[in-house]
């Protein structure tokens, strides 16, 4: 887990499978959603970087004004497996 999904670049350098992260709330409204677009590599969802996995929750809250447009909240589950089990 790392707050900031900034950190994926090390998380690949050292080998980590999957990275959990939250922090830019999706954007939450606009203009902001061009300011989380511009400074994080994802901003929500899952995506792949080389052999890591980045998976960004937008989150359950707001940062600022308690108003979200076009970024709904959201809660994550994560079930682990394994391919050995």
């Amino acid at each position: 887990m790392a707050h900031q999904p900034v950190t994926i670049h090390d998380s690949v350098r050292y080998g980590v499978d999957l990275q959990l992260s939250g922090h830019t709330h999706g954007g939450q409204m606009w203009p902001f959603t061009y300011i989380a677009d511009a400074t994080n590599p994802t901003i929500a969802g899952l995506e792949r970087y080389g052999d890591t996995q980045l998976y960004v929750s937008r989150g359950a809250g707001t940062w600022g004004p308690p108003v979200r447009l076009g970024a709904p909240p959201d809660v994550t589950v994560v079930e682990l497996a394994s391919l050995r089990a």
